[in-house]
């Protein structure tokens, strides 16, 4: 049976707010959740952008559900200072974390002042993250010199045992790089076919077996007009190709970039209707693909009415 969770939107929710969101998503039978890292949202719109990992900690105390973040180790984190959060969380909750690491993206990343790396450079350093985290969770002492330094770095406070620790894909040329090196998948929802040359790619790469997880954007209201404007007001910036997102440094060059989006554009990228089976239908659809979990972003900023209706009327019908 496939697990319905929650995505915890920090680009658009206030953290107190999204703390009772993610409460009323286990009472609504959610089964999990889970949220990105990032440091600022994708449009001025979205006006929001907590931490995420202080932001966890009290997500996993006040609630009993598993809980994944999507971060990238490399540059606005040190490898060593990601892998301490990692294992404390997974020490304070056994069981019930998980990460996924990523390349990154420069709306996050340009922060610190260093160069942005080309697609080439971020997979390598990437690689060189998930090494030196790996042998850290395993309590080595670590010095590693590459696209990242580590002088003599060791974690004292370990988990029992280590977390899962994905790698995060929308490609299937990323995924298959992905099978080769990661514990389980997370990718995006996308039209149907290339959802499943991602996942597949991720198997053939050297991840079969290993669990695959995705995050589907959707946008339901009262009527399908309602839904489609809420998807374009909050969402319209979301809908580039990564050659363009993963290089855009402000949240104003991501509005000025969506300028010309038309609310019909979204419908490739978000799950629009008001019809409440159709939205069961679409995530039967990617259940049925033989995923372990999908997660449910509403990409509207009001959340108690989507969380009370797919918890009554979308979940027991797809966890079936």
């Amino acid at each position: 049976m496939v697990t319905l969770g929650f995505h915890a939107s920090h680009e658009q929710l206030p953290p107190r707010v999204l703390l009772a969101c993610v409460q009323a998503a286990e009472t609504a039978g959610f089964a999990a959740a889970m949220c990105s890292d990032h440091i600022a949202p994708w449009s001025e719109r979205q006006a929001e952008s907590g931490h995420a990992w202080a932001w966890l900690g009290a997500a996993l105390q006040c609630t009993a559900m598993p809980f994944g973040v999507v971060t990238a180790p490399g540059q606005r984190y040190h490898p060593a200072v990601l892998a301490q959060a990692i294992a404390t969380l997974a020490s304070l909750f056994p069981g019930r974390f998980w990460g996924a690491l990523g390349s990154g993206e420069a709306v996050n990343e340009h922060v610190t002042g260093d160069r942005w790396p080309d697609k080439a450079a971020r997979d390598e350093r990437l690689l060189e993250c998930v090494e030196v985290i790996r042998a850290l969770l395993r309590g080595e002492e670590v010095t590693h010199h590459g696209h990242v330094r580590v002088d003599r770095a060791r974690l004292w406070s370990l988990p029992d045992a280590p977390p899962l620790l994905l790698g995060t894909a929308v490609s299937e040329t990323t995924a298959r790089l992905v099978g080769s090196w990661a514990d389980g998948l997370i990718t995006i929802n996308q039209p149907f076919e290339k959802l499943r040359r991602v996942i597949d790619g991720f198997y053939e790469g050297g991840g079969d077996g290993k669990p695959v997880y995705v995050q589907v954007h959707l946008s339901w209201a009262e009527d399908d007009e309602t839904a489609l404007a809420i998807a374009h007001e909050q969402w319209r910036t979301n809908t580039f190709d990564s050659t363009l997102a993963w290089n855009l440094e402000l949240p104003a060059q991501f509005d000025a970039a969506a300028k010309f989006v038309r609310p019909e554009d979204l419908c490739t990228s978000v799950l629009v209707s008001s019809d409440l089976s159709r939205h069961v239908s679409w995530l039967t659809d990617v259940a049925d693909l033989g995923v372990d979990a999908v997660y449910l972003h509403h990409v509207g900023r009001e959340q108690e009415r989507f969380i009370d209706a797919f918890g009554e009327r979308v979940l027991p019908q797809v966890a079936t």
